[in-house]
């Protein structure tokens, strides 16, 4: 697949696929029906989307550009593009990040705010990281700890936060640097003590039963945030240097972590009221296939160039990423939302268009208020390109960060 023969047919008005997709489904609302799931919040920030209106099976996909498009390089092998178009639903504003990682100099990053449990503002995460462009990533603990819900693993840092089981449907590179699309399996055990289950690594929640396990990458400890408010069944172990040298039942807030801290909860608190001080714990922690990055999303939005969600009806501002195959180049999508100009998408719609952009692959990562994308313009520094619903950059858990260093 091509990515820019596709988006130059797209800026010219033609269509975006046509005819809807068998995977969409049919009836009577032809392909707008909503999933039959229990809802998930499509958004870290719970706002429900507004509900476009079904749209007939010949008028879907039909699209017109409104306004003029503007393009131009980032650097060697990275591409921004910009246009609007109107359908049977209304006006939307897209932009684009076309990233070929065949490109001698041009690489992917996890961008962190430093720590785990804080936020920070894309463009700011961007240049932490140094990049020269880059988008928001996954779902966070918004009202919270601020901590991603899903697995983040980076280049240079290794495994940084995962839940054992669920929100595992990532971006990654794989052991040879190449891009993929699919659910990842963390590896957290304690060493020789099978029966001390870890089930979340700096993540936001250590849920019923389970034990959590945090390192100073965490950040400041959080306190009862990581236990839902539940003081009673809760027990912490501290672990320097491989051995128990700390044990008990409250949880601190506002200190740096020091070592490891495993916290339980139930079945969980009774199993770490095994360990006294003194006793030796090793921690194992990473993701099977060794990735060398990875960043979770909630919805595998395209499987191997066919369409894997099904609510066409709840619009939001989106944030996604794809690849193509053909190409070697990596999509970066952001669709305006919430505003009169761009009235966002539905996730049927993101697949579709990810699918005419050339991706044989694609995930939805964290939409709504936390939609961002940053790069330079020409003659500028970087700056954020797209119209964020808030009005200004929300601060985020972590992003994807563009790099690009000139090859000697």
């Amino acid at each position: 697949m091509r990515t820019l023969p596709r988006l130059a047919a797209l800026l010219l008005g033609c269509s975006l696929l046509a005819a809807p997709s068998p995977s969409v489904g049919g009836g009577a609302d032809d392909g707008t029906r909503l999933s039959t799931e229990r809802r998930v919040p499509q958004t870290s920030d719970g706002v429900r989307g507004e509900i476009g209106r079904p749209i007939p099976g010949y008028l879907r996909g039909v699209a017109r550009s409104t306004a003029p498009a503007a393009e131009w390089r980032v650097a060697p092998g990275i591409r921004y593009h910009r246009w609007d178009q109107v359908d049977a639903r209304g006006p939307i504003r897209a932009h684009l990040l076309t990233v070929n990682l065949r490109t001698r100099g041009v690489s992917l990053g996890y961008g962190s705010p430093g720590f785990v449990a804080r936020t920070d503002e894309v463009s700011d995460i961007v240049a932490r990281g140094g990049g020269i462009a880059g988008v928001n990533g996954d779902f966070f603990d918004i009202g919270d700890t601020g901590a991603p819900l899903g697995i983040g693993r980076s280049p240079g840092g290794g495994l940084l936060h995962a839940p054992r089981a669920g929100w595992n449907s990532a971006f990654f590179l794989d052991s040879r640097g190449r891009p993929d699309i699919g659910p990842l399996e963390p590896v957290l055990r304690v060493a020789h003590r099978p029966g001390m289950r870890i089930t979340n690594y700096n993540s936001p929640v250590v849920p019923p039963g389970g034990i959590g396990a945090y390192t100073p990458r965490w950040g400041l400890t959080s306190g009862y945030s990581v236990t839902d408010g539940r003081r009673r069944g809760v027990r912490y172990v501290r672990v320097v240097r491989k051995r128990v040298v700390e044990t008990g039942r409250r949880l601190s807030s506002g200190k740096r972590v020091r070592g490891i801290i495993l916290v339980g909860r139930g079945a969980g608190a009774r199993k770490l009221m095994e360990l006294r001080k003194g006793d030796g714990v090793r921690l194992q922690r990473g993701i099977v296939g060794s990735p060398r990055l990875a960043i979770t999303g909630n919805k595998i939005l395209v499987s191997d160039g066919v369409i894997d969600v099904v609510d066409d009806r709840e619009m939001h501002p989106r944030t996604a990423i794809g690849y193509d195959r053909d190409t070697g180049d990596v999509l970066l999508l952001v669709v305006d939302g919430r505003q009169s100009f761009s009235r966002g998408y539905t996730m049927v719609e993101l697949a579709e268009l990810m699918i005419e952009l050339g991706a044989d692959e694609a995930l939805n990562l964290d939409g709504g208020g936390s939609s961002t994308m940053v790069a330079p313009k020409p003659g500028e520094g970087v700056r954020v390109l797209n119209s964020p619903s808030d009005g200004a950059q929300r601060k985020v858990a972590n992003g994807l960060t563009v790099r690009y260093r000139r090859p000697r």
